[in-house]
């Protein structure tokens, strides 16, 4: 049987992957080394995960606690599957605005340097490989905060006559605008990604995401949105709105459903894609809307500040428009809305908790 490539496989859409190809039969290498508790704490392990994994998946999950900054470890797993790999599926990275700004040299290899050392080896030894990168709204820096935007009772809200009121397409520059140093280092990986597809005639593509969540979300304050929201409210702990009136709108997308997009992808691959994906339309919510249901599913009130310090380069507004990829795999279909997402996370945490 073929194998799967899951870098950061302890992590949301790593695990999600991991349980979706591992079931339909794949045989998955998992290269993960918990750099996300080295992050945020240890709080925000992923070593329950990675254990569960290896439980439940013994005969068909092989990990690796490997860095993917490091070039001779990381072509030695590709050397060793080499013909074998059918699919790489990465979504290693550091994921937070506010941590690029500490150590932007860390953040900037990892995601980055470490894309490069990825798609590098599978030039070397699995060219015919698919190469599915996780990337960011982000990529787009600022730039959604200059559309016309309308405040709401609790959310903002584009006009409805713009062309995004469906939501933000591939269209969308990413040049001049602030990023944040995050965003920068997700932009390069990004163009590597299309580059690699493009160039080297590859089979890639960037998933530009929303919101990821869903209930194996290591939640933690600089990055876990509705995971973090959803523990704070279970365990009365301390939480705070940074900017925009708590109305700032997101849309979130929960695991299972980006990864079976990865798996329509793998099925039809193109070279060098670009997709916005996320929860659109059909799965958004603004801060203030995320509060009510998670205390409605608690039971209680959370307790939560509010700061009018905005983070740098964050969205007042992003919504994806997925029309584009949904017209190249009209299969894909959501499983799971915004109610759905929040009532998984909420059962998972509190037996957890």
């Amino acid at each position: 049987m073929s194998t799967v490539i899951i870098t950061g496989s302890a992590g949301l859409i790593g695990s999600e992957a991991v349980r979706f190809f591992a079931e339909r039969g794949f045989n998955i290498v998992g290269i993960d080394n918990d750099m996300r508790a080295f992050f945020f704490g240890e709080s925000a392990s992923t070593l329950w995960n990675r254990d569960l994994l290896k439980e439940r998946y013994a005969d068909k999950y092989k990990h690796y606690d490997f860095d993917i900054r490091d070039r001779e470890k990381i072509e030695s797993i590709f050397q060793e599957y080499s013909s074998d790999i059918a699919l790489i599926i990465h979504t290693a990275a550091q994921p937070s605005h506010d941590w690029a700004a500490k150590d932007p040299h860390i953040d900037f290899t990892v995601n980055a340097n470490g894309t490069l050392v990825l798609l590098e080896a599978t030039r070397q030894y699995c060219p015919n490989a698919v190469f599915i990168f996780t990337s960011t709204n982000k990529v787009y820096g600022d730039t959604p905060n200059y559309l016309p935007l309308q405040e709401m009772e609790a959310r903002w809200e584009i006009d409805p006559n713009h062309s995004y009121s469906i939501g933000i397409d591939e269209s969308m520059s990413i040049d001049s605008s602030k990023h944040s140093l995050f965003g920068a280092s997700k932009v390069a990986a990004d163009i590597l990604v299309q580059e690699y597809g493009k160039y080297f005639d590859m089979k890639t593509a960037s998933f530009r995401g929303g919101c990821l969540t869903g209930p194996f979300h290591s939640g933690a304050q600089l990055h876990g949105f509705l995971s973090y929201l959803m523990k704070c409210t279970i365990l009365s702990e301390p939480y705070t709105i940074f900017g925009y009136k708590g109305k700032q709108v997101r849309d979130n997308i929960h695991s299972f459903d980006l990864v079976n997009a990865f798996y329509h992808f793998f099925q039809n691959p193109r070279c060098g894609e670009v997709y916005n994906i996320g929860g659109s339309r059909h799965s958004n919510c603004s801060m203030l809307e995320a509060i009510r249901i998670c205390e409605q599913l608690a039971g209680k009130k959370l307790e939560y500040t509010y700061t009018d310090n905005n983070r740098s380069g964050d969205h007042i507004w992003y919504i994806s428009d997925v029309r584009k990829f949904q017209s190249h795999y009209p299969e894909w279909q959501y499983k799971y809305n915004l109610r759905g997402i929040l009532e998984e996370i909420y059962t998972l945490q509190i037996n957890k908790y």
